[in-house]
């Protein structure tokens, strides 16, 4: 793979790819009587989002374990394993969202409206998870290019490039993987 990627550049192809998933996305969750059925409960893919979440963050940490003390070939599988999780957790959180409306924080009875009084139960860490959830999201529309350029850095051999480009691109990712798992965290009482 690495002769592959030494000569080419994929720069059109992940513009093209890190515009699609944000749009996508935001179709989803703003065309919300575009609902597909997948003939499976769903109930259980925000844990399953979680999951996937955390153990990005724990690969994330050994990465940057794994290439502060020289281990280059584990720091790539781990690299490597978080891309694959945290396109598992893409595909699976659009399927999610295609088929089952959003939950709303504080929606104690489940019926998609927030009341006044769930929303005085809610109390101020309303706006914390909304202020989590919205960083959230801006950050994991952000980092899809940043991963995917450092990643082709990598394989190019461009290793001073990638270093420098991993400095910002790390922080990002990480931040969106246990932002992840909070929001998880936050809004799991309020599943149905």
């Amino acid at each position: 793979m690495n002769r592959i990627m030494k000569g080419r550049s994929l720069t059109l192809p992940i513009i093209l790819i890190s515009i699609a998933i944000p749009a996508a996305v935001a179709f989803i969750l703003l065309v919300p009587h575009a609902r597909l059925e997948l003939g499976f409960n769903t109930r259980v893919l925000p844990l399953f989002h979680a999951l996937l979440n955390s153990t990005t963050a724990i690969l994330l940490l050994a990465s940057l374990y794994f290439i502060k003390h020289r281990q280059v070939r584990a720091h790539r599988t781990a690299n490597l394993v978080a891309v694959v999780l945290s396109t598992i957790f893409l595909v699976s959180y659009v399927l999610y969202h295609s088929s089952t409306p959003s939950v709303r924080y504080g929606d104690l009875n489940h019926d998609g409206v927030l009341s006044e009084s769930e929303k005085l139960q809610a109390g101020g860490l309303r706006y914390v998870y909304y202020a989590l959830l919205i960083s959230h999201i801006l950050l994991s529309g952000v980092v899809v290019p940043f991963v995917l350029f450092t990643l082709q850095r990598a394989f190019q051999g461009r290793f001073d490039k990638h270093r420098r480009l991993a400095r910002i691109t790390w922080p990002i990712w990480f931040y969106v993987a246990v932002s992840g798992v909070l929001v998880y965290l936050m809004i799991s009482p309020y599943y149905g």
